[in-house]
Parts: C-alpha cells; sequence; structure tokens
C-alpha cells in the first residue's frame, strides 16, 4: 500500500539491489484483510480465488489462516492438494474441462459442473469407478447484480436447464453462483444475497435433494479508483447475518460460501519499475519506464481504454478503471513536471499515462504503482520482446522479504 512507511522502505532497498522491476506483496497487509472477513462474516466459509494471485508465500498465508480454494484449473487443484488441504475445501469450478481434468481432480475436489456436457461426464467417468459422486452445479439464475432476471452468459446451465437434466448417478449436493466481481454497494450485494437464499429454496424444491453448501461467489470490491468509498463490510455482515440465521432455522446442514480474491489481495501489491530514459518530443517530456506493459499491463490497458472512450464500462478483471493505480515517484525532487510516462517496448500502446504532474523523476529514479496485489502479474504479457519479466517478492509481518 503506497504511503506506508515500512513498505516504502521496503521498496526502495530492493530497488538498490535489483536492476529490473518487481512486485512487491504485503503479508500484513493480507492478513488483515482476511482477518476482517472473519471478524464481520462470521459463521461464513471462505475460499481463495488463486487465479487471482497465484504467489505461493501469498496462496500460504491465506490457506494458514484456514480458508478453502476455488481452483480455476487441474493445476491449482494440485496446489491444494501439495499444501495439504482436504477435498470439501477445494472446489474445483471453471467452464469447459476436459475429461483429463475431471479425472484428475475427482479424488482431491469437489468438482461443480458447468454444463450439461460437464454432468455427462462426471457420471460417465464415476460409473467406470462404480462411484455416485457429490459434487455441485454451477448455476446461471434468473438474476443479475442488477435485475431480478436472467441474461445469457457462458458460465454455468440456465435454471430452467438444470430443473429438466438428467442427474442420475449424481449426488448434487451444492451450487455455486458467480454474477459479478468488484461490487461496492452493500444494497447491491445485500439484495444479491436474497436471491440467492431464493436460488436455494428452488433448486431443493425441484430436484429433490439436500443442500450441503452453497457458494455465492464473490463480488466483494476495492477502491481503485480516486474517490470511490470502500465497501461497507461491517455493515454488509450485519445483514448477511440475519439471512444466515433464518436459513440456519430452515437448512441446518446448509454451509454458505464466499469467493474472496482482489478483496484480499488488491490493496497488499504494489509495482516497482524505474525510469531508464526520458526525451523532449514537440515541447512534451516522455519518461521511458522499464516493463510497463509487459510487466504490469493494467495501467497500459486503463490508458488505451481512456483513449477510446470518454465514459468506459469496467471489463473486468482486464480492465477496472482508467486511473486504476496510483503513482508514486520515488525521488528526493520536490519540484514537478508534465510528463507522458512510456515504457520500453517497440508498441505506441506501452503508455500508461498521458501529460501527468508528478514530481520531477531522473534517469534511475524508481515509480511505484498501487493495487497491483490482483490480477496482475498473472495476467500480463511478460514474453513480449524476451524482456526479463519482473520478480515478485513478499514482505513478511515481520519486515524480512523473501522470493518464493
Amino acid at each position: 500500500m503506497i504511503g506506508n512507511t515500512r513498505i516504502t522502505q521496503a521498496m526502495k532497498n530492493k530497488m538498490a539491489e535489483l536492476e529490473n522491476p518487481f512486485y512487491l506483496y504485503d503479508q500484513e497487509t493480507i492478513l488483515g484483510q482476511v482477518r476482517r472477513l472473519h471478524r464481520d462474516f462470521p459463521d461464513f466459509e471462505f475460499l481463495y480465488s488463486i487465479k487471482t494471485n497465484p504467489f505461493l508465500p501469498v496462496v500460504k498465508t491465506i490457506l494458514g489462516e484456514g480458508l478453502g480454494l476455488d481452483a480455476a484449473s487441474l493445476r491449482e487443484v494440485e496446489i491444494g492438494v501439495e499444501y495439504g488441504l482436504p477435498k470439501e475445501k477445494i472446489l474445483y469450478s471453471a467452464p469447459g474441462k476436459t475429461e483429463r481434468d475431471l479425472r484428475g481432480a475427482m479424488d482431491h475436489a469437489i468438482l461443480i459442473a458447468d454444463s450439461l456436457h460437464e454432468l455427462e461426464m462426471i457420471r460417465r467417468i464415476a460409473a467406470e469407478k462404480g462411484e455416485t459422486p457429490a459434487i455441485g452445479v454451477r448455476i446461471n439464475p434468473d438474476f443479475t447484480f442488477a435485475a431480478d432476471e436472467g441474461v445469457a452468459g457462458k458460465f454455468g446451465i440456465d435454471e430452467a436447464a438444470l430443473w429438466s437434466a438428467d442427474l442420475s448417478g449424481l449426488d448434487i449436493v451444492g451450487i455455486h453462483v458467480h454474477a459479478k466481481s468488484q461490487e461496492l454497494s452493500a444494497d447491491v450485494l445485500a439484495h444479491y444475497y436474497e436471491n440467492m437464499f431464493a436460488l436455494i429454496e428452488r433448486v431443493q424444491q425441484h430436484l429433490g435433494v439436500t443442500l450441503h453448501f452453497a457458494n455465492f461467489g464473490s463480488g466483494l470490491g476495492i477502491p481503485f479508483a480516486p474517490g470511490e468509498e470502500p465497501l461497507d463490510v461491517v455493515g454488509l455482515g450485519k445483514r448477511f447475518q440475519e439471512m444466515r440465521r433464518v436459513c440456519a432455522e430452515k437448512w441446518p446442514q446448509l454451509k454458505i460460501l464466499i469467493e474472496s480474491g482482489r478483496y484480499i489481495v488488491g490493496k497488499s501489491g504494489t509495482y516497482v519499475t524505474r525510469v531508464l530514459d526520458k526525451k523532449v518530443s514537440h515541447g512534451k517530456t516522455f519518461v521511458l519506464l522499464y516493463g510497463t506493459l509487459n510487466g504490469f499491463a493494467r495501467p497500459a490497458v486503463g490508458e488505451m481504454v481512456r483513449s477510446l472512450s470518454d465514459h468506459p464500462y469496467p471489463y473486468e478483471p482486464i480492465f477496472t478503471h482508467v486511473q486504476a493505480s496510483a503513482l508514486l515517484p520515488l525521488t528526493d525532487h520536490t519540484e514537478t513536471e508534465t510528463v507522458t510516462l512510456a515504457g520500453n517496448l517497440c508498441t505506441s500502446a506501452d503508455i500508461i499515462a498521458r501529460d501527468v504532474t508528478l514530481p520531477r523523476m531522473d534517469i534511475g529514479d524508481g515509480l511505484a504503482l498501487d493495487n497491483a496485489g490482483c490480477y496482475a502479474a498473472v495476467m500480463t504479457p511478460m514474453q513480449f520482446a524476451f524482456l526479463t519479466p519482473p520478480a515478485q517478492l513478499f514482505l513478511t509481518a515481520d519486515g524480512r522479504v523473501m522470493e518464493a
């Protein structure tokens, strides 16, 4: 988190050691977010969406706090197994699973079927093993975050299709819905939760099953843009607890799961690069940085979107806002200058900010960008031009900086 003296000092120390850019993830921030969720949502179970940030020290810190795993690939299932998680703590939910994926995960994770085809594959594989697998289904519900009606989508099985599906040879014990990410309104989330509890009722009535878990997906957002207010997690947690109390009276066996990726790790990460060159062209000053589009892509994507639209709509997780990361020059200068920040790739798309006024930076000075803990390193095209990718580092709660 930019502005934290402990983190800033760690960044400066590593800049003195490393020539290339790096990510720095702060364990103290991660632990604070996890414990806040446990405090504000008692009696709920949380899953970490490993695709958000799979850096192993980050994953180990989070799983060490008792979270389960939302796995989006067979490899992510394997990471959970390697950590020692039991089968019931790993939920494997992703579209387009192959037969190899399903066979590899069946004994190690709760499979979440994303389609009628996946239901058929799971049934066939289980029959070969002489088993009736306990699985979940991902549902494309008849509601969204914005409306009480459904929309077409690539994820899950439509409610109407599920009601008429052949579920023989399968034990449906759970459901999964993930309708949206990055929501900052507690009112919107509370209404979504109300719809989810109603869906639980419909599923059990239509299918004649007893559900043991319902994964509500995520949606818990963090402020990215200037002026955005944080999600009122305390107030939301109180409203959710009341809904949960009513639910527990009707279905005491039911566990409620919530995924959390960016809420836990988004604010924990800082990306640090340095100035390679400066030049003036037709009266404009350009600061050339190491590893922008190919080191931390989100700021460059934001600048591209800004150049195309005055009112862009978020497209998670690739694009959140045109100013999704604050800029902190690591320089001793106090005087300012107006510059365009560009990267060192041979493409004109490698620009992260145009005509911004910042403290003056010289060649060799550093620049830190915040909100780099989620969907950052994992979604950046680091192979471009065979340049050395940024390092990933972990600042422990006791002040040590370590690699994976």
